[in-house]
């Protein structure tokens, strides 16, 4: 059954089929197979209740909080305020490529969404400073990842409503380990510009640098401004993440109003991104909680743990190999798809090894980040290609290597210092 159940979801993956189609098809040919009795007629209450659950919800409201940053010319006025700051440090733009990012993700909740916002603003000046094209365009690819790490984050929401973890310790636990990241992203930044001076760019006129700076601080007041109400709201208790994520809508609303671009064709264009989004993000929710509904029903989730854990290996050599799974998969399985189909199977092995779903919840969302980096099937890179235009896909390629070191450096760290993740979670209480 499990060799069976393997071989179909990639040869299904191999089919290019859409994620939606191929976990639908897989649950069908096991329930077929396997099952007592039909399990297709639970299809039409699965999909109902699964489009019900309120911590959905948040998910569509955090995307059109991206769109609206996006389409209305705040994550480029982000990005010139975040210049100047950088600019005495070995690497510049590429250090504010990472701090935009970063700041982005912290309310955007969508990694391909702010690799794709950054590179916009950002790539226009790397032939211009004379920046290295993978180092530059890796950074891009890279701190776009932090957007489902540092809360809030859409990924997060989903692993919450798979696992039946709270959204709110997750995205407690996601909040040191992201700006961890951030910083490891741009500490390998630093090393690389000194040990090759010539991929940092050549150096630029400092003199006057603090009047711009100064000058800059207003645009930072919005970005900063809504991760406060989203995430401060959550952790302090006043909010559930679906009604801080209603509040970061409003908030965001309110900015791009006040600065007079609320206009229809923004707004037509923020709906249409958030709609396309939403609806391929819930259709394939629907898809994998069918067959989850199906493996626990045959007991292949059962079966699966069992056999991990009749292999006999410690705990840590069972973690390392799965660490390593995911590694290889990522590089041929889209982020979304490898998470959904995989985590009901890995998470019961992982609580059954004594280890905590927030804590791996951390771990696995660091995984799903150097999936969108690793080529060939990495999300971002793409993204920041065709942001990029005419130029070498292996750029990004190259660019990105770095950035994948840091995060396996990032996920070593947090296997040995796991209260990183978890001491925030522990001071709030376990609410969804």
């Amino acid at each position: 059954m499990i060799g069976t159940a393997f071989s179909l979801l990639i040869g299904l993956m191999a089919l290019s089929l859409p994620v939606a189609a191929a976990l639908g098809i897989m649950g069908y040919v096991l329930s077929q197979k396997y099952a007592f009795f039909p399990l297709t007629g639970a299809l039409g209450e699965l999909a109902w209740n699964t489009s019900n659950d309120f911590i959905l919800i948040a998910a569509p409201m955090f995307i059109m909080m991206g769109e609206l940053m996006h389409r209305s010319g705040m994550s480029e006025r982000l990005f010139t305020a975040l210049a100047p700051w950088f600019a005495r440090i070995p690497g510049r733009l590429i250090h504010t490529n990472i701090a935009a990012s970063a700041i982005f993700a912290a309310t955007s909740g969508s990694s391909v969404a702010t690799a794709a916002t950054i590179g916009t603003v950002a790539i226009p000046n790397m032939a211009k400073g004379g920046y290295n094209p993978p180092l530059f365009l890796g950074s891009i690819a890279a701190g776009g990842t932090l957007g489902i790490l540092i809360p809030p984050s859409i990924n997060m929401i989903i692993y919450a409503v798979l696992t039946d973890t709270s959204v709110a310790q997750l995205y407690a636990a996601g909040f040191i380990p992201g700006f961890m990241l951030a910083g490891l992203f741009s500490l390998m930044v630093f090393a690389i510009a000194l040990w090759r001076p010539g991929l940092a760019g050549p150096a630029v006129e400092t003199a006057g640098l603090w009047p711009q700076r100064i000058a800059g601080l207003k645009h930072l007041v919005p970005p900063l401004g809504l991760f406060l109400i989203v995430v401060g709201s959550i952790y302090i208790g006043i909010a559930t993440p679906t009604e801080a994520a209603a509040l970061g809508l409003m908030a965001t609303l309110g900015l791009v109003a006040a600065n007079g671009q609320l206009t229809l064709p923004v707004l037509v264009r923020a709906f249409e991104g958030t709609v396309r989004t939403t609806c391929m993000i819930m259709l394939i929710i629907i898809a994998a909680f069918f067959l989850n509904f199906v493996m626990v029903s045959i007991g292949l989730v059962k079966a699966v743990t069992d056999s991990v854990l009749s292999l006999g290996l410690p705990p840590w050599a069972m973690l390392l190999a799965i660490i390593a799974f995911y590694l290889v998969l990522g590089c041929f399985m889209e982020t979304l798809s490898m998470m959904i189909a995989t985590t009901p199977v890995v998470v019961p092995v992982i609580t059954a090894m004594g280890y905590s779903p927030i804590w791996w919840g951390i771990i696995f969302v660091i995984l799903m980040e150097a999936a969108l980096i690793t080529p060939p099937v990495g999300l971002n890179l793409y993204v920041v290609q065709s942001v990029r235009g005419p130029g070498p896909f292996s750029d990004l390629c190259i660019g990105s290597l770095p950035f994948v070191g840091a995060m396996i450096m990032m996920i070593g760290i947090l296997i040995a210092f796991p209260e990183l993740a978890l001491w925030l979670p522990s001071l709030l209480q376990p609410t969804k």
